[in-house]
């Protein structure tokens, strides 16, 4: 997979450094789950196997030396603050994680939505941003949370890879959502929701953003939960103090 700079591979999977953090974004290789769920899905909440659901989970916390620290997404704008590294007895329901503690690591989960990672000054966030997401502005509630950690100066962001221009076909609603943001995010029936989310970390002060560029539609690294009609796992978006 040809990756542009400043994103490098890192194993079986894709990794970039961000001011006093890293971001790292799985593929669906290097696991241990079967059928259409192979190899690494991270997902519990589909029809694989649970044991080897955690084991894929164990095994990429042991790879990347950190603890995740997983939620239960809902498609909704809150982003939790995680001040401590105690893990809940039950993921918190939000769509991202923000956080100042070393070697807790936000995580999201996703299969077409976007993995956005945002770093600097001391504190890390990760969102999930599909449609819904950016429309109802989880992507400044990651900022926000950044920022109400601590985070002050320049930021720097990470959108990871989730469905692309060249395949992201949506209907008239979605479309009439993002119509502000003018004909360069709309191609024919198709949005570009790597733009919208560029678009909205700049208004937003986000200095330096990175687009790794990669559409999990049409490449089979990636789970896709358009391409395989619902039944596929889910990578991750990873994001930890360095």
């Amino acid at each position: 997979m040809s990756l542009p700079d400043p994103f490098f591979t890192a194993g079986e999977h894709i990794a970039i450094d961000l001011p006093g953090a890293r971001a790292v974004f799985t593929t669906r290789r290097g696991g241990h789950s079967a059928g259409p769920y192979e190899s690494l899905n991270l997902g519990l909440l589909t029809a694989d196997d649970e044991a080897a659901v955690k084991r894929n989970r164990a095994t990429l916390s042991a790879e990347l030396g950190v603890r995740l620290a997983h939620i239960r997404q809902v498609h909704g704008t809150l982003v939790q603050r995680l001040h401590e590294p105690a893990e809940p007895a039950e993921p918190l329901e939000a769509d991202g994680s923000a956080t100042v503690s070393p070697g807790v690591a936000p995580i999201v989960l996703t299969a077409d939505c976007l993995p956005i990672a945002i770093a600097g000054g001391g504190a890390v966030a990760v969102v999930h941003a599909g449609w819904r997401g950016l429309t109802a502005g989880v992507v400044a509630e990651g900022i926000s949370a950044v920022r109400e950690l601590g985070a002050g100066g320049e930021l720097a962001a990470a959108i990871g890879p989730g469905a692309g221009p060249c395949c992201y076909e949506v209907g008239d609603e979605v479309r009439e959502a993002f119509a502000a943001y003018g004909p360069e995010v709309v191609h024919g029936r198709n949005v570009d929701l790597k733009a919208i989310a560029r678009a909205q970390l700049e208004e937003a002060g986000v200095s330096v953003v990175h687009d790794v560029g990669v559409c999990t539609i049409c490449t089979d690294e990636f789970f896709s939960h358009r391409r395989d009609r619902g039944v596929t796992g889910r990578q991750a978006g990873v994001a930890w103090l360095t």
